[in-house]
């Protein structure tokens, strides 16, 4: 669970500063822009061409260090993101025997959350990985939940939060047996 706490926040954390770059890049573009740049004497050709390069030269000095926290962050993605492609598990597709006992377990209903944290009361007709196969997830029956059509698909890859996990644990042990693990989510090691 710590593993998973982490790659959420860490996720979570780069979005959002992701976000604040890219309006303060804008904000400094705009400022950059409304600036007013007093000509350098003179009317005439030269003159319109001295506001313009002092217009461009406030341009970039505005978003010289946005631009480049902005690279930098797009930089961090990408190298977690070939760690998750280096991360994925070579088998995608649960076996039957998988399907059969994840599916047991949940008793034939979906597992997910339907809203107010609980549990969806549709039949599972799906197999889904908790911790998405994308990211880096195993296909293993620790990382297998049932899965309704419309929760598989609102679910999509996005990696679940720590209280997603904590309540699906929970609910787990509603309808488990209690010598049977509770646990949810399981990532592939790196190579």
């Amino acid at each position: 669970m710590q593993e998973l706490a982490r790659i959420y926040w860490t996720r979570q954390g780069l979005r959002l500063a992701y976000s604040a770059v890219m309006v303060w890049l804008a904000v400094a573009l705009m400022s950059a822009l409304t600036a007013k740049v007093t000509p350098g004497g003179g009317a005439g050709p030269s003159a319109a061409a001295g506001v313009l390069r002092g217009m461009f030269d406030h341009v970039v000095a505005a978003v010289t260090l946005p631009g480049v926290a902005a690279v930098v962050l797009v930089i961090v993605g990408a190298v977690m993101t070939s760690r998750d492609v280096r991360r994925r598990d070579p088998v995608r597709r649960f076996t039957r025997q998988q399907r059969r006992e994840g599916m047991a377990r949940a008793g034939g209903m979906c597992e997910l959350e339907s809203g107010l944290g609980r549990r969806c009361g549709r039949p599972a007709e799906h197999g889904d990985h908790f911790y998405p196969w994308s990211k880096g997830g195993s296909t293993s029956l620790q990382n297998f939940v049932a899965a309704c059509a419309r929760c598989n698909r609102a679910k999509r890859a996005r990696i679940p939060s720590p209280s997603q996990q904590q309540r699906m644990e929970r609910r787990r042990r509603d309808y488990l047996p209690p010598s049977s693990s509770f646990r949810v989510g399981e990532r592939q090691p790196l190579p």
